[in-house]
């Protein structure tokens, strides 16, 4: 395997926490959760800009600890501060200079597609079609304009699964 870190990037309710525990199965990873749902669990979805800095710089120390930790394999993120940006983008139309000057980007990011269906959980904020889009839009122009490698993840149930094994293979 020729990536460390390897992060599901894409908008929310698109599988990434589902198949996050699976994969890491598979690969002897370490996950390192999507701290900005924890931090909206305990305080709510009204964040600030500076909220999503200290989720991002948060999500950031914890993913540093892990590889630390993690004696040579794969840690497996779900999400990163580049989405968090990507949030920033979508809550207020712009981000805060300190996602741009980030630099631990992930090895391999999975791009998952918004063709499943939007569920309500509580902490998710833009389910409207034309929304989803946008978000899945704006997580795929991150990914190009930082010039990470990438690729896509779509189909539903245990297709989803199937592929993102596939992109991993397809991305050694």
């Amino acid at each position: 395997m020729s990536w460390r870190t390897i992060c599901l990037h894409g908008p929310e309710s698109t599988g990434k926490s589902t198949i996050a525990p699976r994969l890491a199965r598979r690969l002897g990873a370490e996950v390192v959760d999507e701290y900005g749902r924890t931090w909206a669990e305990a305080h709510g979805t009204d964040m600030t800009m500076a909220d999503l800095v200290h989720i991002a710089q948060e999500h950031d120390a914890q993913t540093r600890a892990a590889v630390a930790r993690s004696g040579g394999a794969p840690v497996l993120l779900d999400t990163d501060p580049l989405m968090t940006a990507v949030w920033a983008d979508m809550m207020f139309g712009t981000r805060d200079p300190w996602f741009d000057r980030w630099q631990g980007t992930a090895d391999l990011y999975l791009l998952f597609d918004i063709d499943l269906p939007w569920v309500e959980d509580g902490t998710r904020m833009f389910g409207r079609a034309e929304e989803r889009r946008r978000f899945f839009d704006l997580s795929r122009c991150e990914l190009e304009r930082r010039g990470v490698r990438w690729a896509p993840v779509s189909g539903a149930g245990a297709c989803r699964y199937r592929r993102t094994l596939e992109a991993l293979r397809a991305a050694r």
